[in-house]
């Protein structure tokens, strides 16, 4: 057990539960055992935390099954704090086995229950190292509708967009709608606080506005009607700066649509076809630098910590961040993993990056 220990948690509460176990097939598959003792803990829907076995073709990415996290009858047991970092797990016969003191976490979740801060506090409580995001930058940009706030308080341009509650639109629709309309058509509807596209319409008519609600609805209780921006859809890789350093930026990418409307989940993880996902982008020197610039300015203006993808719609002369993914889609085939391969760096290398800034950071 000299070789520090590192806990892949994966799966959760959140409609991404999928996505997330898929991640941790490519980390599982990925991450060096000659540096890492690995220990892969499963969360499941119901937010159970259980021993799952080291097997990345258990959680590979099937179009035609999903994966996911089962109930197998263990229970992993935290460390009780104030220093400890001993991890245990009850069997399902009830027999109690040590795994050893936690090193590092590397939290590979998606959406509320796990991108959102809430994991990031329980183990910051535990004083459990852990990789990527804290409680603030994960909150903030897990919520679309203060994540634009931050970006505008600090000059970086965000595309127009009204917010609205459930409870809002059933006391009030017509105000809604009439808001709606100002922003012009298409527009988009989405979850403030839900990603992988889970939820999201692209509106074309105004007579389709009130359906589109409703699915962004059976999401979230608080929805983004956003205007939508004519351009290219580009995307950069961010890490933290390491020994003072600054942040750092990928080269960067691009959605390439071809016959889908936008980039949604099928598009994104079922093999739907419709959409590439090129990187390196076709850019300008220039406009790379834009890019870079304003990916680090965004990550900066969060007080983001780890890696972020930050996404952005790229009209005429004008870029406008579109969000940030505090745990961005992270298996092979993914833009964030993509963008740093382009730069320089493998995806096994990559995830070692994240644990290493994690450590250093706690070291500190």
């Amino acid at each position: 057990m000299d070789k520090p220990a590192v806990v892949v948690l994966f799966g959760g509460r959140s409609s991404e539960h999928s996505i997330s176990s898929a991640t941790a097939g490519g980390v599982l598959r990925a991450i060096s055992r000659d540096s890492y003792r690995v220990i892969p803990i499963g969360i499941t829907r119901d937010g159970v935390f259980v021993l799952e076995d080291d097997d990345p073709d258990k959680f590979a990415l099937d179009t035609h099954r999903l994966p996911e996290v089962a109930d197998n009858g263990t229970r992993i047991l935290w460390p009780e704090g104030g220093g400890d970092r001993a991890l245990r797990v009850r069997r399902a016969d009830g027999s109690i086995s040590d795994l050893g003191a936690v090193d590092v976490v590397l939290p590979i979740l998606h959406g509320v229950h796990g991108e959102d801060g809430t994991v990031q506090g329980f183990l910051d409580t535990l004083e459990i190292p852990y990789a990527g995001g804290g409680v603030l930058d994960s909150a903030l940009c897990m919520d679309k509708h203060f994540m634009k706030i931050v970006l505008q308080s600090a000059g970086i341009p965000v595309s127009p967009w009204v917010t609205v509650t459930r409870s809002g639109w059933a006391r009030d629709p017509e105000s809604v709608r009439t808001d709606a309309a100002a922003l012009g058509l298409p527009m988009f509807v989405k979850p403030a606080r839900a990603g992988s596209s889970v939820g999201v319409s692209k509106v074309a008519e105004l007579g389709d506005l009130d359906s589109a609600l409703e699915i962004a609805f059976a999401e979230d209780e608080k929805v983004l009607i956003e205007e939508a921006i004519v351009g290219r859809e580009i995307e950069v890789a961010i890490l933290e700066g390491r020994g003072g350093a600054g942040s750092r930026a990928s080269l960067p990418g691009e959605i390439v649509l071809t016959t889908r409307e936008f980039y949604d989940f099928e598009g994104k993880y079922l093999g739907g076809g419709g959409a590439d996902v090129v990187c390196p982008a076709d850019l300008t020197e220039a406009e790379i630098a834009r890019v870079q610039e304003l990916g680090i300015r965004s990550f900066d203006a969060v007080d983001g910590r780890g890696l972020a993808r930050v996404d952005f719609f790229l009209a005429a002369d004008t870029l406008y961040v579109n969000e940030l993914n505090t745990m961005p889609g992270f298996t092979p085939i993914s833009m964030f993993p993509k963008c740093w391969i382009a730069s320089g760096m493998t995806y096994a290398e990559l995830i070692s990056e994240l644990i290493e800034t994690a450590m250093e950071r706690a070291a500190n």
